[in-house]
């Protein structure tokens, strides 16, 4: 089984920054794109960013220019270097990876979700 295990939350200043992490582990034989997803309250979960295993890159507009994601391929790991944030920003924030195990299976794995909260 793949595991998601997510960290960085927090509170912040309208302003400051936040960097997240997460960690896949588990019997991964390859990962391909990882994400970050939030979700507001009342609202849907949306996609922030996402990186290909080529390192090509996604954005939503909102966060363009503000927000960086990046992967370290041998640690498994996937960040979200977040600046200048918004109270707008607030938001329970979850990555995703997905891939193969060694078994040859394909996964989609979510982490747990981390909170992030930027007051005004």
């Amino acid at each position: 089984q793949v595991q998601l295990v997510e960290s960085g939350g927090g509170l912040v200043q309208a302003g400051g920054s936040l960097r997240l992490s997460c960690a896949a582990s588990g019997s991964i034989f390859k990962i391909n794109d990882m994400g970050w997803y939030r979700q507001a309250p009342g609202k849907q979960r949306e996609l922030v960013a996402e990186i290909g295993s080529d390192g090509s890159t996604n954005y939503v507009d909102s966060v363009k220019g503000r927000f960086t994601i990046s992967r370290d391929n041998g640690k498994n790991t996937v960040y979200l270097q977040m600046n200048s944030l918004k109270p707008e920003d607030t938001a329970v924030y979850y990555c995703n990876a997905g891939g193969l195990e060694r078994s040859w299976r394909p996964f989609d794995r979510w982490g747990q979700g981390t909170q992030v909260t930027v007051s005004s």
